[in-house]
């Protein structure tokens, strides 16, 4: 392993980028299921 520091914006930017796509993914999941339902049935 190396010596260098944690690089924690990096960290940072990642995880904001995890959660948003972790939250819009879900958003469409659940806009797919509702136009399926609202359609299908």
């Amino acid at each position: 392993m190396s010596d260098s520091p944690m690089d924690y914006p990096e960290h940072e930017r990642t995880y904001a980028f995890f959660t948003g796509l972790t939250k819009y993914g879900t958003i469409a999941c659940v806009v797919i299921l509702v136009l399926m339902a609202i359609f299908l049935v």
